[in-house]
């Protein structure tokens, strides 16, 4: 997976970018006929690694699908890390803002 390109973008663009499914396949396995879920397990694990995160946090499998790659070290890395937290905590019954996502139903989904 060389995902230099994509790296590249995202600090050019001040920490974040929305790419396709089918750009980031076609970077991580030109050679694979579709996305699969445990393509897409590794493909988030090769970004962590450089330090990139995205939303949602679990990759769509259809290559029509847009995410969001975004550079953890920013200021919006941060706030999108912290937000997770929260979500997690929240999904785990353990929230200390319990009705914080009532009002943000599709930030939870792209978060968890």
């Amino acid at each position: 997976m060389d995902f230099t390109i994509i790296k590249h973008a995202v600090e050019v663009d001040h920490g974040i970018k929305r790419l396709s499914m089918h750009f980031i396949k076609k970077h991580a396995a030109p050679e694979r006929a579709r996305l699969s879920s445990e393509l897409c397990i590794q493909i988030s694990e090769e970004f962590e690694r450089l330090g990139l995160s995205t939303l949602p946090r679990t990759l769509p499998t259809s290559e029509n699908e847009f995410v969001w790659i975004i550079q953890r070290d920013s200021v919006l890395g941060e706030v999108a890390d912290a937000a997770a937290a929260l979500a997690h905590l929240d999904k785990l019954g353990m929230s200390p803002l319990p009705q914080v996502f009532d009002n943000y139903p599709r930030a939870k989904s792209n978060l968890s």
